[in-house]
This record gives C-alpha cells, sequence and structure tokens, in this order.
C-alpha cells in the first residue's frame, strides 16, 4: 500500500488557500484547517482556552466562546503579546493535525492528506510535511478579497512574503484568475500528488 502524502497548503492573506482546500476535498483528499483547529481549541473549558484569557485577560469571553476579534486587536498592535499566543497554539495545533494524519493513515480511504497552515514556515513546521503547496495571488487581489486594508497590511508584516513563501514550497498554485482556472491547477496537482511514487 502506497504512504499516503501529508501536504500543507500555505500562502499569504486572503490567497485563496481555503477554496484550494475545498477543491482538493471535492476531489476526494482529506482537508484539516489549522484555523478551525484554533477554533475548536479556543474555548474557555478547554486548557488551551485557559491559558489564552489568563494570558490576554477576561474581556475576550463572549459567552461560552472566545472572541477572535478582540484577540487580533489585542495581539496585533503588541508583538510581544502575540509571540506568546502563538507558542501557545501552535504546538497544540500541530498535535492535533499529526493525532488526525496517523488516525486518516491507519484508516487508508482518502489518497491524500492535506492541513492548511497559514504560518507553516512562521512556525517552522515545514519539516512535519512531505509536500508543500503555496497558494499565490497578486496583492491587490488579496487585498480586496480581505477587506480591511490597515488589518491586511499589520497582519501581512508578520508573516514571511507571499513571493518567499512561494520560493520555498515544492509547488505553487497561482490564483489570479477565475475559479474554474483555479480548480483546473488543483485537480492537476490532485493527479501529480497521488501518482505511485
Amino acid at each position: 500500500m502506497l504512504k499516503l502524502k501529508k501536504v500543507a497548503i500555505t500562502g499569504g492573506l486572503a490567497a485563496g488557500k481555503s477554496t484550494v482546500c475545498r477543491f482538493f476535498k471535492d476531489l476526494g483528499a482529506y482537508v484539516i484547517s489549522s484555523d478551525e483547529i484554533v477554533r475548536r481549541l479556543l474555548s474557555p473549558d478547554t486548557q488551551l482556552g485557559r491559558q489564552v484569557i489568563q494570558l490576554l485577560g477576561t474581556e475576550i469571553v463572549q459567552g461560552d466562546s472566545l472572541n477572535r476579534d478582540r484577540i487580533a486587536e489585542k495581539v496585533f498592535s503588541e508583538p510581544k503579546l502575540l509571540q506568546a499566543l502563538e507558542e501557545l497554539l501552535h504546538p497544540a495545533v500541530f498535535d492535533v493535525i499529526e493525532q488526525t494524519f496517523e488516525k486518516i493513515a491507519k484508516e487508508g480511504s482518502y489518497p491524500l492528506f492535506i492541513a492548511e497552515v497559514p504560518l507553516l514556515y512562521e512556525s517552522e513546521r515545514q519539516g512535519h510535511f512531505d509536500l508543500v503547496i503555496a497558494v499565490s495571488a497578486p496583492e491587490t487581489t488579496a487585498k480586496q478579497r480581505f477587506g480591511k486594508g490597515e488589518a491586511f497590511d499589520q497582519r501581512m508584516m508578520r508573516q514571511l512574503s507571499p513571493a518567499h513563501k512561494a520560493a520555498k514550497a515544492d509547488y505553487v498554485i497561482e490564483n489570479s484568475g477565475d475559479l474554474d482556472t483555479l480548480k483546473n491547477q488543483v485537480t492537476k496537482h490532485f493527479h501529480i500528488l497521488t501518482q505511485a511514487s
């Protein structure tokens, strides 16, 4: 039996990573998103959630969840707080990805394992994957999609540039055209990645 390939999808803000992942999922890949994992883990009644509340204060709690907008407001203006938050989040997220991969690999029912990890290179976890695909989009397009100009620039300053991510990746998917063009690229990559290695 072929070894299940573990592939990370990364790229800049609003480059279209989630859309690319959706297309991979439609083709039969197992897809996991680090943002979704963070959403699940960031609850006031999880150990991680309590650590984040301790770090950032009770004003980030909203009912039975943590308000991500308030968290972002607090950390993106204070680099040290952001670093402390990432030091809590990244190990927890990669633990979930690893445990899920092991489970999916044992089941043997998927041709490909895809993890959407926006801060893959920033967290220096690229070595945990067999291959990396960077999704790239023109900055003007990404900015329009993101919709909050100032916040976009502020967040991009905390990341490696999309060009840098693309240069480090094994494959690059250019998201500068329409959805059909993007889907065709994903389909092509899916076939390359699922062929016998």
